[in-house]
């Protein structure tokens, strides 16, 4: 068939079979980017090129297929990450379509932690965005290697080389271009393939299936020249294995650039850049090979680092089937039809049906009932998956996001994914009484699919709290609660989740004695507090004097988790506390009778709290990170809504014929925003933000949350 297309009008399709034993040929990527710069138009078009599907739909339509909740379909935009497999050329690629909305971040943060390499798509337009930088971070912290799509270059405004400029200085990446357009905004037409040396122009007729490669155009050879000398000479700088060739001749062969692209992207020292429109149905087939030949298998990347569960000592798994069983649970989903997934990623031996697994943290076997492949929503059931797999088991008792399933005779367990902290929370009952319990389940069920939903009881009130990343967050758990649980349900208003600090160190002793049961519980102890930088989490501590002093050294834990207890409902308005350490530094024991398990903790909560009252306690909020594109006549309506919502202006800059302002905003000020923002500007401006850090709250802040 290929041959009866001539050589310069053909159709790209899968000419090659997968070798089912070759790990090589295998692609773990994921598809990342800020909200609203294609990453599902650029996924469904990878799915129709490569024969998965026979005709693409439209995110505007809701009729994709990543996006196929109801919530999704609704409102245009990924809230779920969605697996798919499909093939190119002999490759196998396993593809995670991940959100960009901020209130989703941690479905982007567990697909990374177990993807081999990722396509960063960027719209050519809006560039480097808030959350484009988040997910470079998030890859960075994983150490994925990745190629840079730069989309939409159709749209008015679309510029490709101040896209590359802002890789290069807002990011920091080693990005270079592979490719330059052919064509300005709705006169975009194909590529100039800067490794080939040629054009790429592709037919809009046969929906981009067909291209024309020729020379390239008269206008652009000396932008390609020039291009693809830098190329060679970013290239020769950082690769060996090229630098000879390259003093030798000036110049490198295309098979040479690509083998030197390859090392070095896998390495995370060069980030190849192309370009194309994925709505228009441009540029996909060309992403497809870089994917193929520049991205790694999961044999490029290193073995993978676990814990030896009995000794503690570091260990490492390969990435081969004939490695011990070395897997992590990176998401759970719940499926009408065959109850909860517990998607998986292997990373040494075989994980297969009917068999045992060991689950580290329970220390129990768990048996592997059914295992599945994923496309979407729809699965297909396999017998095994090997190392470098990503899949779904069905039948898990008591795993949860973040397990380790491992072989039973050297168990060992992987680095568990950490989920950011909550920022809003909302009250939430049943609309009758006997919906409590139901109602309880479905939340359960849900806090155990997404680790950043949380739900809990308030000890005061009585009231059941959920709480979530923003307003969309708790607004689709909602919706999700009433469509898929048929749980019906009375809300309050979202509100910020503030979270409580010390702001100096204080020591304290404390006695407990008190009588419980017609028993007499007794002891002193004192107790050490001091702060910890943002972002530094708690900490529990017993000194070694202490433990010295125990009549039973297993008791230690038990203080430890007294003062972690202790942290857990803060001293002002019991907020969760952070960035707190807690050291029990001296105890004073009566006898083993009375000084027991009971008086050791009663004496930890208790004396914390005393300590934590004398450490000039406070409340932290959480501040956004915002990004405002206005028309510049609007500048100053826009920032004079910012100071009043005690916001701080970082710095302003021109892009095109708009204005983008960079602020710090307290996320309590950020309620109905998007209606102001279109009110001042005429529904011209639009933004983006995403959470900075968490900040001492102003004095009258801390009033009015003390006076609630």
């Amino acid at each position: 068939m290929e041959a009866c297309i001539p050589a310069r009008l053909r159709f790209w399709y899968n000419t090659r079979p997968m070798d089912d034993n070759s790990l090589s040929k295998v692609r773990n990527i994921g598809i990342v980017a800020h909200i609203d710069a294609g990453k599902t138009t650029t996924t469904e078009r990878i799915l129709f090129y490569t024969g998965k599907i026979h005709k693409t739909g439209e995110v505007h339509e809701g009729a994709t297929v990543t996006d196929f909740m109801v919530q999704e379909k609704e409102r245009g935009i990924t809230i779920q990450s969605a697996a798919i497999t499909c093939e190119w050329k002999g490759h196998s690629i396993n593809i995670i379509d991940t959100p960009g909305h901020v209130d989703f971040t941690m479905e982007v943060e567990r697909s990374l932690r177990v993807l081999d390499g990722a396509v960063c798509v960027f719209c050519a337009v809006g560039g480097v965005q808030p959350q484009s930088e988040t997910v470079w971070r998030q890859a960075d912290r994983y150490n994925v290697p990745r190629v840079a799509f730069v989309n939409k270059m159709d749209r008015m405004g679309a510029d490709f080389g101040r896209v590359v400029d802002e890789l290069r200085e807002k990011l920091h990446a080693p990005a270079c271009p592979i490719q330059l357009p052919i064509g300005k905004e709705d006169g975009f037409k194909g590529i100039v393939d800067l490794v080939e040396m040629k054009g790429v122009v592709f037919d809009d007729a046969s929906e981009g299936k067909v291209f024309t490669e020729g020379e390239i155009p008269a206008d652009l050879k000396d932008d390609a020249e020039l291009a693809r000398a830098e190329l060679c000479e970013k290239i020769a700088d950082i690769d060996d294995g090229v630098m000879e060739a390259y003093l030798e001749k000036g110049d490198l062969t295309a098979e040479e650039l690509k083998g030197a692209i390859r090392r070095q992207t896998v390495a995370g020292a060069f980030v190849p850049v192309l370009c194309g429109t994925a709505f228009k149905d441009k540029g996909i087939q060309p992403l497809l090979d870089a994917v193929a030949w520049y991205l790694p298998a999961p044999t490029d990347r290193p073995a993978v680092a676990a814990t030896d569960l009995k000794s503690g000592e570091k260990v490492e798994r390969r990435h081969d089937p004939k490695e011990l069983l070395t897997a992590l649970v990176f998401k759970i989903a719940t499926d009408p039809y065959v109850g909860r997934l517990f998607f998986v990623r292997v990373y040494g031996g075989v994980l297969k049906k009917g068999a045992n697994a060991f689950n580290p943290r329970t220390r129990k076997r768990e048996r592997v009932m059914k295992l599945v492949r994923l496309f979407a929503d729809d699965r297909t059931e396999v017998d095994e998956l090997s190392a470098g797999d990503i899949g779904a088991i069905v039948g898990l008792k008591e795993a949860t996001t973040g397990d380790t399933l491992c072989a039973e005779m050297k168990p060992c367990y992987l680095e568990r994914i950490v989920a950011p902290q909550p920022v809003m929370f909302m009250a939430i009952e049943p609309k009758s009484s006997a919906d409590k319990d139901k109602l309880v389940e479905s939340m359960q069920a849900l806090a155990a699919e997404d680790p950043t939903c949380q739900v809990r009881e308030d000890e005061e009130t009585g009231q059941t709290i959920l709480s979530g990343m923003g307003e969309l967050h708790l607004e689709i758990l909602v919706d999700r609660l009433r469509r898929e649980f048929k749980c019906a349900a009375n809300v309050g208003k979202p509100m910020v989740s503030y979270v409580e600090t010390v702001t100096k160190p204080a020591t304290i002793s404390y006695t407990f004695d008190r009588e419980l049961g017609g028993k007499r519980h007794a002891a002193t102890m004192t107790i050490e507090v001091q702060p910890l930088e943002r972002g530094a989490g708690v900490k529990a501590a017993v000194s070694r004097d202490v433990k010295n002093a125990l009549f039973d050294p297993k008791t230690a834990d038990c203080i430890e988790q007294g003062l972690l207890d202790g942290i857990s409902t803060g001293v002002l308005a019991r907020f969760q506390m952070v960035d707190i350490q807690a050291t029990a530094v001296k105890v004073e024991l009566v006898d083993p009778e009375i000084s027991d398990e009971i008086a050791l903790r009663g004496a930890a909560v208790m004396g914390f709290r005393e300590a934590a009252m004398g450490a000039a306690p406070e409340f932290l909020e959480p501040i956004m990170k915002l990004e405002i594109t206005t028309p510049p006549e609007s500048v100053g309506e826009v920032l004079g809504d910012l100071n009043a919502r005690r916001g701080n202006v970082l710095d302003m800059e021109q892009r095109g014929d708009m204005q983008i302002v960079h602020a710090r905003v307290p996320m309590a000020q950020m309620f109905g925003y998007s209606t102001a923002i279109r009110s001042l500007t005429k529904g011209r401006a639009s933004y983006s933000m995403e959470p900075d850090e968490f900040a001492l709250v102003p004095k009258n802040v801390h009033e009015d949350i003390m006076s609630r």
